[in-house]
């Protein structure tokens, strides 16, 4: 029986991480990308090549779009496509900080269909299917039910909390940041925090793993405009990410009312 498209990730996600661990806290070259685009390191071009001949062996009919490999418009014309982020978090693991991740993601017709999140450093290994729920190290987990905003602890950069954001009221939050888009989206997931907000546009293989593994763990996933996400667009940038608890994504998107072209 063929493997599935999950395990095929998930096998993938864990290979990454033995090779990442080989450069971590060892002095990487690192480069600097074009347009002042961030920096790249050894360990990222190693773990996507690794992971672009893995899955795409695998899956030879699957288009491919990842942060480290030159973007070609012959996905757009594949139904199912790897969107893959080989190192998130970049600048953590350059400073030996452990909250970088392994974002790995398959997307049928624009829609997520299984994902992968891993933190080897830190032992976590996030999963999700369509429809099937998430889970943390093959444990189920479930987003926060908590009902109000008020307190509610948010990840989400300060710039993104200036009043001309919120023309509702800029929510009374405990703000918390981590690195990593994609860990970001998991913490939620967990329940470890009640949302993550960035209204900065956003890579689609910074989000799609983790916008899945939020979505089947409950929580509400918008763009910053509070339309849905959609991968493998001709860009590969979509308008940001919020992923909220059920019950404070109303409060969170009425707050934003107004400037939904911002």
């Amino acid at each position: 029986m063929p493997e599935s498209d999950l395990s095929l990730l998930t096998h993938a996600a864990t290979e990454a991480g033995e090779i990442a661990r080989r450069y971590w806290n060892a002095k990487p070259q690192v480069w600097e990308k074009p347009d002042h685009a961030g920096p790249v390191t050894e360990a990222d071009l190693a773990v996507d090549a690794m992971l672009r001949e893995a899955l795409l062996a695998a899956r030879p009919d699957y288009g491919w779009l990842s942060e480290e490999t030159e973007d070609s418009d012959a996905r757009l014309s594949n139904h199912h496509v790897f969107i893959v982020d080989p190192i998130d978090g970049t600048r953590a693991f350059i400073n030996a900080k452990k909250t970088w991740a392994h974002s790995l993601a398959v997307v049928r017709d624009g829609r997520v269909q299984a994902g992968v999140v891993y933190l080897p450093l830190l032992d976590k290994l996030y999963t999700a299917e369509k429809g099937r729920g998430a889970w943390l190290n093959g444990a189920p987990i479930k987003a926060s039910a908590r009902s109000a905003l008020t307190g509610a602890s948010v990840l989400v950069g300060k710039l993104a909390l200036a009043d001309q954001h919120w023309p509702g009221g800029v929510p009374e939050i405990e703000r918390h940041h981590r690195p990593s888009l994609a860990y970001r989206l998991c913490l939620v997931a967990e329940g470890r925090f009640d949302a993550m907000l960035t209204l900065r546009d956003s890579w689609e293989w910074d989000i799609a793993a983790g916008a899945l593994i939020a979505s089947e763990a409950g929580a509400v996933l918008t763009d910053r405009r509070a339309g849905d996400l959609v991968f493998n667009t001709p860009r590969a940038l979509g308008p940001g990410v919020f992923a909220m608890a059920p019950q404070l994504a109303p409060q969170i998107l009425a707050a934003r009312q107004g400037i939904a072209q911002s």
